[in-house]
Parts: structure tokens; C-alpha cells; sequence
């Protein structure tokens, strides 16, 4: 074969290919659109920047993509963070569209979060102030669940000196969100294992000792399947302190069908138990580009159809 009918043939391959995975991705959100306004079996709730490839930049209109997709909730970790006009806005919106806020983190930096194991009372009084802070927050989305990570270690305390401490600030918190209707989530997560709460039954004897309604789990399914497998038996066990579920597949982070996770068996489990909260989607997309968020919504339409 001469070299140039090879570079040829190559050419015209590689198009072929690349029309091929065009046309695919073109169906694909066809198909995403002929669901428009479907909802879900379960509330799972993307973040911003997941479609923002159709989109655009502009939360609000995310958002409205979002709802026009199915979707009838949102998660926006640094909700707090933004301009009192912007929290306005998004909890116009929602309310607008009946979409329902998803958790917000109760961030009060990273000077305070890593340190209430200590006992100091600096530490404690961050926390105490980022509370009430969240309170005003909520009221503007309409929000529910707050995020909470009690913190790391503190390597020169004993365990259970170190667990009072945190008892101590979680009893402040449900305190404050408890007049309100408002349920700080403790999340237990698998970053590094200096991180005080590494497994659910940890987390679950910390709800029970703070005994509060203004108390509970927020189970991350990617992240307990790194720490301790067993989902579903895990979930049971813990089941009455769970109030907040997110989604991510392991490994990688990515949405549900791209790793080792029996999504659909999940889901259907938590579906049969008659849980009717948020799904928070807290995971980045596999593929770049329209064609990742296409794929994105019709992995989860294949994993929610478990009934």
C-alpha cells in the first residue's frame, strides 16, 4: 500500500470514528430529552458545573436545565459562602421551580474544623458563631440539612477525652439548628485517616449521645465502600440515624456505573426503605464535554429504573 493511500484510509477512519461518537453522543441527549420533566424514583440532587456544557456558567440556569431533566433537587456545598443576593436568588428559584435545597456545608474555615477535638474554646466558639450563621442561610433556600465534619485527630489527647469534645460542640450545634427544624449531617469520611470519624457505627454512637432530632448521619456511599464495605448491611445497622445520602462509585468518584458499586441493588434497597430524602450527588463526571454530561444522566435513568 502506498504510504499516502495509508495516511488516506487513516484519515477517513479516524473521522468516521470521531462522527461515529458525535452521532452517539447527539442520541444520547435526544434521549435525555425525550425524558424532559421525568422525575426520578429517587431525589438526586447535582451541583453546579454538572451541565454546564449546555448550560452555561450561570447557576440559575443550571438549575433550570436541572429541573427541565428531572432532576428536583440541588446540593451547593458553598452555600454559605456566597453573596447574600446570590442566596436569595437560588432560594427564589427553587421555591419557584419546587426544587428542594440539599446540604450546605457549615464551613467556618479551615482553622476551626480540624481542632474541636482539642476541647479549646476558641475552636468551639468558630463552630457556636457558624452555626447561627447557617441558620439565616437556611432560611433563604429553604434548607434542611446541614454538612458537618467534626474533624481530625488530636494525636495528644486520649480517644475518649478527644470523643467528649466533640460531643460537647455537637450538643451546642443541635441546640442552635433544633428550634429551626434544622439537621446538622455529620459526615464521615475516607480522605485520610487522621480524620476522627472513619466508619458509620462511629458516627452513629456520636448521634446517639448527642440524642437529637438536630443530630444525625450523613451516609456517603463512596466513601463508606472504602472504609468498610458492606453497604447495605452497614446502612441497616445504623438505618434510624441516617437523615442524608450522597453518591459517588469507587473508584474514581465518578457517577454510578463507572466502578465496582451494585448502584440499582442500592438504590432499590434505599427505595425500599421508604427513604424519601435528597441523593446528593457529590462526585465529578467520567467523560468531558456534553458527551460526559449526557452520559452522566443516562447512567443515573439506568440505575433508578430498579422498580
Amino acid at each position: 500500500m502506498k504510504r499516502s493511500d495509508f495516511i488516506k484510509g487513516s484519515l477517513l477512519a479516524a473521522g468516521a470514528g470521531l462522527a461515529g461518537q458525535t452521532f452517539a453522543s447527539t442520541n444520547q441527549h435526544t434521549a435525555n430529552m425525550m425524558d424532559k420533566g421525568k422525575t426520578f424514583n429517587l431525589n438526586y440532587a447535582p451541583h453546579q458545573g454538572m451541565f454546564k456544557n449546555y448550560a452555561g456558567d450561570n447557576f440559575l440556569d443550571e438549575i433550570r436545565y436541572m429541573y427541565d431533566l428531572g432532576f428536583r433537587g440541588i446540593e451547593d456545598n458553598g452555600f454559605l459562602g456566597r453573596t447574600l443576593d446570590e442566596q436569595k436568588k437560588i432560594g427564589d428559584l427553587l421555591a419557584k421551580l419546587g426544587m428542594t435545597m440539599g446540604v450546605f456545608v457549615v464551613d467556618g474555615g479551615q482553622n476551626w474544623m480540624p481542632s474541636l477535638a482539642t476541647g479549646k474554646q476558641e475552636y468551639l466558639d468558630k463552630f457556636v458563631e457558624t452555626c447561627k450563621k447557617s441558620v439565616e442561610a437556611a432560611k433563604r433556600c429553604n434548607a434542611k440539612w446541614l454538612t458537618v465534619v467534626p474533624g481530625f485527630y488530636e494525636r495528644r489527647l486520649p480517644w475518649g477525652n478527644q470523643f467528649s469534645n466533640i460531643l460537647t460542640a455537637m450538643r451546642k450545634g443541635a441546640e442552635i439548628f433544633e428550634p429551626h427544624g434544622l439537621v446538622m449531617v455529620l459526615e464521615t469520611l475516607s480522605d485520610t485517616p487522621d480524620l476522627f470519624l472513619q466508619q458509620t457505627h462511629e458516627t452513629y454512637a456520636l448521634c446517639k449521645a448527642v440524642n437529637s432530632p438536630s443530630c444525625k448521619i450523613l451516609y456517603d456511599i463512596y466513601h463508606m465502600q472504602r472504609t468498610e464495605g458492606d453497604l447495605i448491611a452497614n446502612m441497616n445497622r445504623c438505618w434510624d440515624e441516617i437523615a442524608y445520602i450522597q453518591i459517588g462509585d469507587n473508584p474514581g468518584r465518578k457517577e454510578p456505573t463507572t466502578g465496582e458499586i451494585n448502584y440499582k441493588n442500592v438504590f432499590k434497597h434505599i427505595h425500599g426503605k421508604g427513604y424519601k430524602g435528597i441523593m446528593g450527588m457529590e462526585h465529578g463526571i467520567s467523560k468531558p464535554g456534553k458527551e460526559g454530561e449526557d452520559r452522566l444522566v443516562a447512567a443515573y435513568r439506568e440505575v433508578d429504573s430498579f422498580l
